[in-house]
């Protein structure tokens, strides 16, 4: 893990002992810090106390919090309406998250880089692969942040290697020190304006990465594709402006995993990113031919009797579905879910592109009213309904698309629990079908 000696003697309050929390826990108290702790969940307390007998439990809403360094919280946590946030700020605590506390140690760690990255969508694609090319230059690296592992729970780079973190606004809005060596935004539409004070202050948030850039050596990469981007481009001296235009359609042939018009912005920018920290072209492109996607972005799960079937159960609004829609030209359309929404406008340049679509969800009778003005809809209101409708229909050479543009909550636990329910039901479908022609052959 990675600790340090600026957490030593210092005294911290933890609110949230989910994976992050656990794990920052488990950094402050291998770097000599006193930790209080709290989380609604009794088997989360029980398990800081059982990792550290020497911990103190502790509602950050009924204790004093004048003295400690800092309250330390989930970037889960609501601060614009969540009462801890006042109670803080009233006893003089700073307010901070874990990559606050990594950009904190970096002076203990050997010499190295960071990379960060954030955006509206497509941060998790762009920060793996920024890792891939990375790794394949032969550089140490790791990703963290708001993707895989906890950062404070991998072991430190050594000296040369470079941490790629993927930033949400929410982690951004929890830290303050973090002067990134690259800092990169890949685009911006209305999201989480819940949190927010507008559309304006969601993309406040996204800027002040940059703000945190005080060497003047490091570089701002933005992708001012559109306006919100180009608008915080114009504040920046000498920002690296990318576009996904710069990536020909071309090139994206070779590269399997990359496809669509939102994979060439990602494109785009990962290669002027590792072009910022001196990493060569010819290598950094070539490697993007060995690229993975990541579970549930864009992720080729299947081919049976020539469909393809894909799963893109990430995409939560019409802004990630519609670059996923332009990435095939005939689809046969899985949408719906706990819509963020009730117009799927954003996707429609791409409708020409959808064979058929399959409504699902709370979303779905709205979304089948819109959609079958304009394509043939099958209102299959459940996920293995619309997956069978699909394979019945789709012929070789056309996709079966799970890009839902809605959140999960409604059928499933999360995005990730909605994309293994989709493997798991092409799985079954193709082994069924495989059998019945077994026995269609004997």
């Amino acid at each position: 893990m990675i600790t340090s000696p600026a957490f030593a003697a210092k005294r911290y309050c933890i609110l949230g002992l989910a994976r992050s929390g656990l794990a920052t826990l488990d950094a402050l108290m291998a770097s000599g810090a006193e930790c209080t702790v709290w989380d609604n969940r009794d088997e989360a307390r029980e398990t800081a106390v059982s990792n550290h007998p020497e911990v103190r439990i502790g509602d950050p809403m009924e204790i004093d919090l004048a003295g400690f360094d800092g309250l330390i919280v989930s970037p889960g946590v609501p601060l614009n309406r969540h009462p801890v946030a006042d109670r803080a700020r009233a006893a003089g605590v700073p307010i901070i998250g874990d990559i606050e506390l990594f950009a904190l140690a970096r002076a203990s760690l050997p010499p190295h880089r960071v990379v960060g990255i954030t955006g509206t969508n497509g941060k998790s694609t762009t920060t793996a692969l920024i890792h891939h090319i990375i790794r394949e230059a032969g550089v140490p690296t790791i990703m963290g942040g708001n993707i895989g592992l906890p950062i404070l729970s991998q072991p430190p780079l050594p000296e040369g290697g470079v941490y790629v973190l993927e930033l949400s606004s929410y982690q951004i809005d929890l830290t303050f020190s973090l002067d990134c060596d690259v800092a990169v935004l890949l685009n911006i539409t209305p999201d989480h304006l819940d949190r927010y004070d507008g559309f304006a202050g969601y993309c406040a948030a996204k800027a002040r990465l940059f703000a945190m850039q005080h060497d003047p050596a490091h570089v701002a990469v933005i992708a001012t594709d559109d306006e919100p981007t180009r608008t915080i481009a114009a504040t920046l001296t000498a920002p690296r402006e990318v576009h996904a235009a710069d990536v020909s359609a071309e090139d994206q042939r070779a590269w399997p995993a990359l496809q669509g018009p939102h994979n060439a912005q990602n494109v785009a920018v990962a290669l002027a990113t590792v072009d910022a920290l001196g990493l060569d072209q010819a290598r950094s492109r070539a490697s993007l031919a060995t690229y993975s996607s990541l579970p549930h972005r864009m992720e080729r799960t299947a081919e049976h009797r020539g469909v393809l079937y894909v799963n893109d159960s990430k995409a939560t609004n019409p802004a990630s579905t519609a670059p996923a829609l332009g990435a095939y030209p005939r689809i046969h359309w899985i949408v719906g879910g706990l819509p963020k929404g009730d117009s799927l406008d954003e996707c429609a340049p791409h409708f020409d592109h959808v064979v058929h679509a399959y409504t699902i969800g709370e979303a779905g009778p709205v979304f089948a009213d819109q959609l079958e003005k304009v394509m043939p809809v099958t209102r299959a209101e459940l996920l293995a309904n619309a997956v069978r409708s699909a394979m019945d229909n789709a012929k070789a050479g056309e996709v079966v698309l799970l890009s839902p543009a809605c959140a999960s909550f409604d059928q499933f636990r999360n995005f990730e629990a909605r994309g293994d329910c989709f493997r798991k039901i092409v799985d079954a479908l193709i082994a069924e079908d495989a059998n019945q022609q077994e026995d269609a052959e004997r």
